[in-house]
């Protein structure tokens, strides 16, 4: 196919908040742009900080495991790339989905890090959604700016945080982090399908908002 897109999904390695609360990648924020990328032909590679099998939040795990679209995800989902072997001028974009898990092993990690900056340098897509963007926070462009700085973006809000009652239990509040960094963050009432594009940086606030996500880097990968 001419000018076949590539595209880089970073999912979670973590998979556990406490004893008590498992996590992952929440299903649906990975699963449904991944069957949209794939139907738009796009050569679509899967990585993960750690490499092998990604794990899926329990309670994000498609009730029809055998249905051909959540079947197909699963697969990849067992066996991801090792981020650090990501060589970014190969792809036209990166899509994080999102989960709790990437609140641990994301925003502090320096090959994620590494990876966003490269992206940002380049002038290439970055997508993510929900709890995705803490991806964002330890990036930097060359020059140290971080990435998010003056940027419009969204993320999954201190307000969901709160009523899935897990705000105590983060690390930090995602929401209030990209603010810190300099990010003009544009939130909706709970669980409403909310994405943010400014230039090439997207950004969706929820798992409702997965679609919505991806649709907007395929419009941004047609331009």
């Amino acid at each position: 196919m001419a000018d076949t897109k590539a595209l880089l999904m970073v999912v979670t390695s973590h998979d556990r908040i406490d004893d008590e609360h498992a996590t992952g990648v929440w299903f649906e924020e990975f699963a449904i742009p991944y069957q949209r990328f794939c139907e738009q032909g796009y050569e679509v590679t899967v990585a993960s900080p750690r490499g092998g099998a990604a794990p899926v939040d329990p309670r994000s795990m498609p009730e029809d495991k055998d249905a051909a679209k959540n079947k197909a995800a699963l697969e990849v989902l067992g066996y991801t790339l090792p981020l650090r072997e990501m060589n970014v001028s190969t792809f036209d974009a990166v899509f994080f989905p999102g989960g709790h898990g990437t609140m641990y092993d994301m925003a502090n990690n320096p090959d994620v890090a590494r990876l966003v900056g490269r992206f940002a340098d380049a002038g290439k897509v970055i997508a993510s959604v929900c709890h995705g963007p803490a991806a964002l926070v330890g990036a930097t462009f060359a020059d140290g700016t971080p990435v998010v700085k003056g940027r419009r973006v969204t993320a999954f809000t201190n307000e969901e945080e709160a009523a899935v009652e897990l705000d105590k239990l983060m690390p930090f509040l995602l929401e209030s982090k990209l603010r810190e960094l300099g990010a003009y963050v544009e939130p909706r009432p709970i669980w409403r399908d909310h994405v943010v594009v400014d230039g090439k940086l997207v950004t969706g606030q929820n798992p409702q908002s997965s679609g919505s996500s991806a649709e907007a880097v395929i419009k941004l990968l047609s331009q």
